[in-house]
C-alpha cells in the first residue's frame, strides 16, 4: 500500500524519485492521512508481536540524495548521534551543518516514557535500520515503531507544530449491551489524560486504559493542544470502537478495551506510579 501526498521540496542533491512498493497488505482497514511535510510513501506491516521494535508506520520522501555526497555523510553523522544519544536519554534531536544548504540534515528521536535506556536504545538503533531499509536514499524518512519514533529530513521541523492526522486505526465496536459504559469509561480516562502533565501520559478507568505522547521538541503548552487534537479525533471517529490510535506529526493518543471482545491478545502493559496499564497492540 502507498499513497503519495503532497509536499514541500527539498534542498538535498535529487537523483530520481523513489518508486516504493508496499511490504505487506493490512488485512483490517486502516486510515492514512496526508503528512504536511514531504511527499511520502506509507507501508504498513503486520504487527506480530507485543514487542516495542515491532513496525507501526514508516514514510520517505520522493527525492533522492547522490551516493558518497557531503548530504549522505551528514546523515550518517546523523543517525549515529541519535543512536549514541538513546543509550542515556529518551528525547534528543540534532542538525548537522553542511558547507551548503543542500547538506544540512536535522533529525530527532523520541522513545515511549516508559522505557528503559536500554530498550530505547536498542528501538532507536532498530529504528534508524528501518529507516535505511524503507527509504534508501532518501533525503527524508520517518518511522514509528510501538517503542520509538525517528524523523529526519533535509527541511527543519524541530520545533514546529504538526497536528495533522498521519494514522488512525479503529477497533469494531463494542458489544451494544455495554456500549454506554464503555464510551463513558473512555471519555473519563481521556479526560484524565488531558488533565495530566508531562509529554507522556497513561491512565485508565475500570476496563479502559489510555497512553498519550507527544514529542519532546514541543512545549507543554504545544503538546496540551496536539493531544486535545488527536484525542478529540479519536472520540469522534472511533465512536464505540474497542480500541482506537491516533497519531499527529507531534503526538499521538491511543486507548483500549479489556474484556471488549475485540479477540486483541497481544498488549503491552506500561507502568506508572499509579499502578499498570495495557498499551494495546493490533494483531492482523
Amino acid at each position: 500500500m502507498a499513497l503519495l501526498l503532497s509536499f514541500k521540496p527539498l534542498h538535498c542533491m535529487i537523483l530520481s524519485p523513489l518508486k516504493s512498493e508496499p511490504f505487506a497488505k493490512p488485512t483490517m482497514p486502516t486510515s492514512l492521512l496526508p503528512l504536511s511535510f514531504f511527499l511520502i510513501s506509507f507501508h504498513f506491516l503486520p504487527i506480530q508481536t507485543a514487542s516495542t521494535d515491532a513496525f507501526v508506520f514508516g514514510g520517505c520522501t520522493q527525492q533522492k540524495y547522490t551516493p558518497d555526497s557531503p548530504y549522505q555523510s551528514n546523515l550518517n553523522s546523523l543517525l549515529t548521534s541519535l543512536v549514541n544519544s538513546a543509550t542515556y536519554s529518551s528525547y534528543n534531536n540534532f542538525t548537522i551543518m553542511g558547507s551548503s544548504p543542500q547538506d544540512v540534515v536535522y533529525g530527532l528521536y523520541q522513545c515511549r516514557g516508559d522505557l528503559s535506556m536500554p530498550d530505547c536504545a536498542t528501538c532507536v538503533a532498530r529504528a534508524v535500520t528501518q529507516t535505511g531499509s524503507l527509504c534508501p536514499s532518501a533525503c527524508g524518512a520517518a518511522v514509528q515503531l510501538q517503542g520509538c519514533y525517528v524523523k529526519y529530513d533535509n527541511a527543519t521541523f524541530l520545533g514546529v507544530e504538526d497536528k495533522n492526522v498521519v494514522m488512525k486505526k479503529c477497533g469494531p465496536s463494542v458489544e451494544y449491551d455495554k456500549e454506554s459504559e464503555i464510551v463513558g469509561r473512555r471519555d473519563a480516562m481521556m479526560a484524565g489524560l488531558m488533565g495530566g502533565g508531562g509529554l507522556f501520559r497513561v491512565g485508565g478507568s475500570g476496563e479502559v486504559q489510555g497512553l498519550a505522547q507527544c514529542v519532546g521538541d514541543l512545549s507543554l503548552g504545544e503538546c496540551q493542544d496536539c493531544l486535545s487534537a488527536a484525542i478529540q479525533r479519536l472520540k469522534s471517529e472511533c465512536g464505540a470502537g474497542a480500541y482506537g490510535d491516533m497519531y499527529l506529526g507531534k503526538c499521538y493518543a491511543r486507548f483500549s478495551s479489556s474484556g471488549s471482545g475485540s479477540g486483541d491478545n497481544n498488549h503491552y502493559f506500561p507502568k506508572s506510579h499509579n499502578g499498570t496499564y495495557p498499551f494495546v497492540f493490533i494483531q492482523f
